[in-house]
């Protein structure tokens, strides 16, 4: 695609983006009187407009019918999580049974690992990328410890190769190969939080399957950024978070996926009465009965009011449609890309190294730049002048336009305020 870094140009995109009313629907912070360049989705999603008005409707049903709420509010406090299934199906490709939103995210990549990591025998090594985000990394590290393993024994954690920021697929398939009688799982995280790679999910999850070990991925990065077929992909399972991409505020619900092939099965599993079977579970019986879907793996009853702006931020995912947020996210992407490389390139001595993979199929929303030597003080700079970014030890800038309310013209202010950084 050719690009024109200019205002004119930013703007006629703009002018033929079909998702472009979307961005009236969220609250901006704020600079000098106007909005800022908002480009930490990756982070923190915005506000949705709606999300007051949601968050209220839970109080007034709250006020008005008490612990009837649960049968006589508008939208029935018993069964909330259930509006989900749908929406969520569709943002990370499966069935509504194998999806629920639930807990946050480490706590259910626990809640997953007590079912889908098993180390027995030989088997008991977890294969992940060394550069993970930390979560996940004391996450399995007090998993192996939790079986009596120690970490020198059971951690395989992936390093790219020197002088190279990502990993290559053929690497992490050459350990499955390498460590295929000694693996007990692999979990990655779907897109890397760092680099904003996108590992290719797929084909990991296959190389698993052909020897024997279960697969699962972190998808904090991916949910609302990427298109995921977990289902069609064989995945085993899968928890993501909704505060980035899914724009369902601080520290919002999270969301898991169990592949259907495991429901029903005598996996061991944490159990809570909320994973209990729905026409029994007043009967308070002692014994558990689970469901036969991802729901057997709830413990407890929906937090409404985080859940209240989770439901308002998925119904904008269904309005603009997931094919229609990839293809916008790649081109907003594409045309940051090329803002930061013709800067550069009208720079003499100037180069931004951006660590993230160009091909579609390897990246999402995020680029993340490497800056030798002036990373902190560009970031600086950046905060000082409205863009709000992102900035992780020990030298990258991370960015990512997203396409619900970025649009071009923030990605052509950007490269006003990083020109405007080199010439001081």
């Amino acid at each position: 695609m050719n690009f024109e870094n200019s205002l004119a140009a930013a703007r006629k995109m703009d002018q033929e983006d079909q998702l472009r009313t979307f961005r009236e629907e969220f609250l901006f912070p704020q600079h000098d009187g106007r909005d800022v360049v908002y480009l930490t989705g990756n982070s923190l999603g915005l506000q949705p407009k709606g999300a007051a008005d949601a968050i209220n409707q839970e109080l007034k049903d709250w006020h008005e019918f008490g612990v009837e709420g649960h049968f006589e509010a508008k939208n029935p406090w018993y069964a909330y999580h259930e509006m989900f299934a749908a929406p969520l199906a569709k943002v990370v490709g499966a069935k509504e049974s194998e999806v629920v939103a639930m807990n946050g995210l480490t706590t259910n990549l626990h809640l997953l690992m007590v079912s889908f990591f098993q180390p027995k025998g030989k088997r008991v090594k977890i294969l992940c990328e060394a550069k993970a985000f930390p979560s996940d990394l004391y996450a399995l590290k007090s998993q192996l410890r939790f079986h009596g393993i120690e970490e020198e024994d059971g951690l395989i954690a992936l390093e790219p190769r020197k002088g190279e920021h990502t990993l290559r697929t053929e690497d992490i398939l050459k350990a499955i190969e390498d460590n295929a009688e000694e693996l007990a799982l692999v979990m990655i995280g779907g897109v890397n939080y760092y680099t904003g790679q996108v590992i290719q999910m797929k084909t990991v999850c296959a190389a698993a399957h052909a020897v024997g070990v279960l697969c699962g991925f972190d998808l904090a990065h991916g949910a609302g950024n990427v298109e995921l077929k977990l289902h069609d992909w064989g995945v085993d399972f899968a928890a993501w978070c909704s505060y980035k991409y899914l724009n369902s505020g601080p520290g919002s619900v999270s969301g898991v996926f169990v592949h259907e092939r495991h429901h029903g099965t005598d996996l061991p599993r944490f159990e809570g009465w909320w994973g209990h079977d729905k026409n029994e579970r007043f009967k308070m019986g002692s014994n558990f009965k689970a469901i036969h879907s991802a729901e057997a793996w709830q413990l407890s009853n929906a937090p409404v009011l985080a859940m209240a702006v989770h439901k308002i931020a998925l119904d904008q995912f269904m309005r603009a449609g997931m094919d229609k947020v990839r293809s916008k996210s790649l081109q907003l992407s594409s045309f940051l890309r090329y803002i930061i490389e013709d800067t550069s390139s009208k720079n003499e001595g100037v180069e931004f190294e951006i660590i993230t993979p160009k091909a579609d199929e390897e990246r999402g929303s995020q680029l993340s730049i490497l800056v030798h030597g002036e990373g902190k003080a560009m970031f600086d700079h950046l905060t000082k002048n409205g863009v709000v970014a992102d900035w992780r030890e020990p030298n990258v800038i991370r960015i990512a336009p997203v396409p619900l309310y970025n649009n071009f013209e923030d990605c052509f202010r950007f490269g006003e305020v990083l020109q405007d950084f080199l010439d001081a």
